[in-house]
């Protein structure tokens, strides 16, 4: 098989969240790849540093500061991009945070922000650069979701039902939009070392249940979903569409 289906040279690959983590893992591999990378949050000089931690490695790199649960901008942020730089070929649907609390304690505004974070931004991101890609006739969605987009485990879940929603948003968006040229498919990241998950890392006890819980005795390492992503956003997945491709270790393989 030709390298050259996973070759992303002249494509321009927007990737939200992207200040650090697995955003910023997504973004390097994308560019390794032949991808001009858009960087995406909220905190400019996070971005900044991540953009010159990118272009260190030779990889061109544009920024963008708007935040992804606020429709408005996200329109208005897309639109500039594709205005003032060029096409948006491939979305990377990555932005979302963590809140821990028991169900029956969970504040209604903290799962107000955990959807709008994690669901909502899907949508709306999704929605304004779809509508560009559609008028094009092509375009490579790939959404974020997680090994809880198919499981659950205690205090998280608000977070569950988000990634449950991103993989059946993964589904809607295919159904919709694979008739116009496009693929959209999910990539569901298991248990990674990252800020995010940086609680349960420093947590002993769960250390010792994740690694006898995951088949491959570890967590992952981020550039672990470089190869996921690279293939989704590639010419090698052309036909695959609708899907989400776990990335876990094989945590959800067994009991």
């Amino acid at each position: 098989m030709s390298l050259q289906l996973f070759d992303l040279s002249g494509k321009r690959a927007l990737v939200t969240g992207s200040g650090q983590g697995i955003g910023l893992s997504l973004a390097e591999g994308l560019g390794r790849a032949g991808a001009r990378v858009v960087i995406n949050g909220r905190d400019t000089d996070k971005l900044a540093k991540a953009a010159a931690q990118l272009s260190a490695q030779g990889i061109v790199v544009e920024q963008a500061a708007f935040d992804v649960t606020d429709p408005k901008a996200v329109v208005e942020a897309v639109d500039a991009i594709e205005a003032e730089h060029g096409p948006i070929d491939i979305l990377v649907n990555n932005a979302g945070i963590q809140r821990r609390a028991p169900l029956e304690a969970f504040e209604v505004d903290t799962w107000r922000e955990v959807m709008r974070t994690n669901l909502d931004s899907v949508f709306f991101v999704g929605q304004a650069v779809a509508r560009h890609m559609i008028r094009r006739g092509r375009g490579k969605i790939v959404n974020i979701g997680s090994l809880m987009s198919a499981a659950a485990r205690y205090s998280v879940a608000p977070y569950t039902a988000a990634k449950g929603g991103v993989r059946n948003l993964t589904f809607g968006m295919c159904t919709d939009w694979a008739r116009h040229g496009l693929q959209i498919n999910a990539v569901g990241p298991g248990y990674f070392a990252t800020p995010l998950n940086q609680a349960l890392v420093e947590n002993p006890d769960f250390d010792r249940w994740l690694k006898a819980r995951t088949p491959a005795g570890r967590w992952g390492k981020v550039e672990e979903l470089q190869g996921a992503v690279i293939f989704l956003a590639s010419p090698a997945s052309d036909f695959v569409n609708g899907q989400i491709l776990y990335v876990d270790g094989g945590v959800l393989a067994t009991l």
